[in-house]
């Protein structure tokens, strides 16, 4: 076994009740205790290190809090093969407040020092603006320059752009993401502060190009959950999701992530340091003033709700659902998994597709008075899926919210992973062909930009194709009727999680002509079959027991 007193003590404190976690961080730990703590065959705790690094911090800087002593051994975690880190990245995630900017310049500080001992061990910190990149940089110039510290100055030059560790020769600086700007230099160590706001992989792509050219490159990912959505910080997010719920390798990524696991523990204090570990009981100094703080800020939601997405998000480090911009609630998605009442009426017919090499769906929409039941079938391009899905790697039946299950779907016969380089259009057609002999189907609603290829076709075997010329256009039309449908529970979709995927990928976006349906993310949230549900119910009125739906009277 290996032994760390101050990951067991955390271990300890947590199993004894003198520690708040959230369920991350309880995965974390537990994927500590399987798969890290007993391979003393493979792994060892340069104990020298952490020792230094903490008298180094708590000589110069402050007291480290448990969850930077609890972090700092598995930064100097090594495999005993090669010597290099286990972990070579460290993504730590936690509500505003919570010491991540002193922890990066105690560790900036002393990756280049002797007694960290590689040469030429650069360190950058990369932030979206130069005051933000500053912040801990200036940090480590002024414990440096301060009075008193005179043995500092001795190992270290600090000037205004940048410091030097003396014996080492390696170089503490802050940069701005700019990827255009930059260029990978030879970093031992990156630091992304903030990273949360950066929209795009270009700037670490760039960064981490230079990792490797000396030993034991690293890579920190700091920062709060923010408001950019499908950036860089939602696919670290996924990744840390992945790990900590074992569907891939725990190792690489070492994801130390601090949140509430509901809404509702917004509400009891005693839960605030699920989100931020300084606000963990018995506070100290530092942790009473942010505790006041925060309290004030919580109490002005009453008085001020404005503020509440901003308090939600970057005090607590949670992303509260926000229904002003989702199609349903995801109760109101579950609903639609009920069965289907008798399909012996005749239906409508749509499709949608993004692209002939990715996604494309079927649908049949029958109605019974108020309800709506929407049965559908996919294709999928299987490279497509390989390359953002993992579909051919066996770990994919336990996807995350965006790395779906597609070989589970599959299975449950809700779609079929085509292995050709584009989609043969007559996949579509035959579907539609089966489904006249079973349902009867003769009309098909799809959008027009999509139909050169299939209207063609599809009229060959003497089916009524409608095109819609510009589909966010009846977007605003058919709005009201969604939200009903949702809120009410009138939309049946089976037990089709596919369906409730591709709703659940749905953005609504306000418009000047109200209401459209977009996608949350472009390229891996697929909306496909909600699409196609949106043109068949554009033409819902002439389904048998419908009331009178008809827009014809509009020009699209």
């Amino acid at each position: 076994m290996l032994h760390n007193k101050y990951v067991e003590d955390y271990i300890k404190k947590w199993k004894c009740g003198k520690i708040l976690l959230n369920k991350k961080r309880i995965l974390l730990i537990a994927l500590i205790e399987k798969h890290i703590l007993p391979r003393d065959d493979l792994y060892y705790f340069d104990d020298e290190q952490i020792e230094n690094y903490i008298e180094f911090s708590e000589t110069w800087y402050f007291e480290l809090d448990e969850w930077e002593t609890f972090i700092a051994p598995f930064i100097f975690l090594f495999q005993k093969e090669d010597d290099e880190p286990v972990f070579d990245e460290f993504v730590i995630n936690m509500g505003r407040g919570g010491g991540k900017n002193g922890f990066i310049s105690t560790l900036a500080n002393y990756f280049i020092s002797p007694l960290h001992g590689i040469d030429y061990y650069d360190v950058s910190i990369v932030a979206n603006s130069e005051k933000q990149a500053k912040r801990s940089f200036q940090e480590c110039y002024r414990v440096i320059n301060k009075k008193g510290n005179e043995d500092l100055l001795e190992e270290f030059e600090a000037y205004k752009s940048s410091i030097t560790g003396i014996d080492t020769q390696s170089v503490f600086e802050y940069k701005t993401s700019n990827a255009g700007s930059q260029d990978g230099g030879r970093e031992g160590a990156v630091i992304y502060d903030e990273y949360h706001e950066m929209e795009t992989t270009e700037i670490v792509d760039v960064f981490s190009g230079g990792l490797g050219k000396v030993d034991c490159g690293r890579q920190f990912f700091i920062g709060t959950k923010g408001f950019v959505r499908d950036g860089y910080f939602d696919i670290k997010y996924r990744e840390c999701e992945d790990i900590l719920n074992g569907v891939t390798e725990f190792k690489g990524v070492f994801p130390y992530i601090c949140e509430l696991d509901a809404i509702e523990e917004m509400d009891d204090p005693a839960n605030w340091a699920k989100a931020n570990p300084a606000l963990q009981e018995p506070l100290n100094k530092r942790g009473k003033r942010l505790f006041t703080k925060v309290m004030k800020q919580y109490k002005k939601l009453a008085t001020e709700p404005s503020g509440r997405a901003a308090f939600v998000t970057k005090r607590m480090n949670f992303l509260e659902e926000d229904m002003e911009h989702s199609v349903a609630s995801w109760e109101e998605i579950k609903a639609t998994n009920r069965p289907f009442f008798k399909l012996d009426t005749k239906p409508i017919g749509s499709l949608d597709f993004g692209s002939v090499r990715d996604f494309a769906s079927c649908g049949l929409l029958f109605r019974k008075g108020d309800e709506y039941a929407f049965k559908t079938f996919s294709f999928a391009i299987k490279h497509f899926c390989d390359v953002h899905y993992g579909y051919s790697n066996s770990a994919n039946n336990s996807g995350t919210e965006k790395k779906a299950p597609i070989k589970e779907w599959e299975k449950q016969g809700l779609m079929k992973v085509i292995d050709e380089p584009s989609l043969n259009p007559m996949h579509i057609v035959n579907w539609f062909i089966d489904a006249r002999e079973q349902y009867g189907v003769e009309k098909i609603i799809a959008d027009n930009y999509k139909l050169d290829i299939l209207r063609p076709l599809l009229e060959e075997q003497g089916f009524e194709v409608e095109s819609i010329r510009r589909p966010t256009s009846i977007h605003p039309l058919l709005a009201p009727r969604v939200e009903d449908g949702f809120a009410n529970h009138k939309f049946i979709f089976g037990d089709n999680p596919l369906m409730r995927w591709y709703t659940n990928n749905v953005y609504v976006k306000e418009t000047s002509a109200g209401k459209i349906f977009e996608k949350k993310e472009e390229v891996k949230r697929k909306t496909d079959g909600f699409q196609a549900f949106i043109h068949a119910l554009y033409r819902a009125g002439e389904l048998d027991e419908g009331e009178e739906f008809i827009v014809d009277d509009i020009d699209f």
